[in-house]
Order: C-alpha cells, then sequence, then structure tokens
C-alpha cells in the first residue's frame, strides 16, 4: 500500500499550492474540497498530474478460513 500525502505550500504573494501524492484517480479531487473548506479559498488554476489517471487497485479477501 503506498502512502498518500498532501502537500500545501503557502507562497509568499498569498497562493497556496496544493499537490497530492500516492492518490490515484478523481479521488484526488476531493482534497482540493477539504482544502478550499479549510482555508475559506477559491480554486483558480488546477494541473492534473499522471496519477490522475491512474487507477487506485484495492485488493479484497474473499477466502473464508474456519478457525477451529
Amino acid at each position: 500500500m503506498s502512502d498518500k500525502k498532501l502537500k500545501i505550500k503557502l507562497l509568499p504573494s498569498g497562493e497556496i499550492q496544493m499537490e497530492t501524492q500516492g492518490i490515484k484517480g478523481k479521488k484526488c479531487l476531493d482534497y482540493i474540497e477539504v482544502l478550499k473548506k479549510l482555508a475559506g479559498v477559491n480554486i483558480t488554476d488546477t494541473k492534473l498530474s499522471q496519477e490522475y489517471y491512474e487507477t487506485e487497485t484495492e485488493i479484497i479477501n474473499t477466502e473464508n478460513i474456519n478457525i477451529d
């Protein structure tokens, strides 16, 4: 399982830059909404990384195990 990170930079101009790492697909866009609510900001520009176009693989164990 990869580490999921949210990097936020506050620039001297007052601009906020945010980058997600380890979050694949459209889930990364959910973090934009979190930033908007926390900082009370408007989003003026979005640049999508390669991870946006990837799909996250989730492994689910469906095997039944009997414990005697």
